[in-house]
């Protein structure tokens, strides 16, 4: 039993990292997007190059865009899975300490900040029941939770689906080891 023991500590101690890695498996902002959506096809023909801001026609894209953009359609098949996303955060909600409680993650820098924002299929309202001190205006962070295909409307955009954050970590560039192990792994 003496010799057993440290060997099952060991063998916990490499299984740990192995289940974290695993718990919330990365997904990509293109897992978001259903197969087959084009939404370029509704403008083919349409030569905005040759559209001034004020003409009617480039007010009447625009407001299409932004119809389209809001009813992205989203991919049902992510329903209740436990992911982990890198995106850019905007603060939608604060605790009494400060610490973010709402937010959207987006999948580049100044989305929604500038108009229109991204699709819906590209917009995650994401929500925490405890505040998340780190997480601040376009800082990339890695946001782990449950996603659901829950369409919000925010002061931002509109969010095509929701995450239950379970934790929020800085956002890192992956080493040339870890990109070794995770193509390893997913052998």
């Amino acid at each position: 039993m003496k010799r057993l023991l440290p060997s099952l500590l060991i063998a916990l101690l490499f299984a740990i990292p192995a289940y974290a890695d695993g718990a919330w498996p990365e997904i990509k902002w293109e897992a978001l997007v259903p197969k087959g959506w084009n939404p370029a096809r509704e403008f083919k023909g349409l030569d905005l190059s040759k559209l001034d801001d004020a003409d009617p026609r480039a007010i009447e894209a625009l407001d299409k865009l932004k119809k389209l953009w809001d009813t992205a359609p989203t991919e049902a098949t992510l329903e209740g899975r436990k992911v982990r996303i890198a995106g850019f955060a905007l603060p939608l909600e604060r605790d009494a300490k400060g610490a973010t409680t709402e937010y959207l993650i987006v999948p580049y820098f100044g989305a929604c900040i500038h108009t229109p924002p991204p699709p819906a299929n590209q917009i995650i309202h994401a929500r925490s029941a405890k505040g998340m001190p780190g997480v601040r205006l376009m800082v990339p962070i890695w946001s782990y939770g449950t996603l659901s295909v829950k369409r919000s409307d925010t002061t931002w955009g509109v969010a095509g689906y929701r995450l239950q954050v379970d934790q929020v970590t800085p956002y890192e560039e992956p080493t040339a080891k870890q990109e070794a192990g995770r193509d390893n792994r997913r052998r």
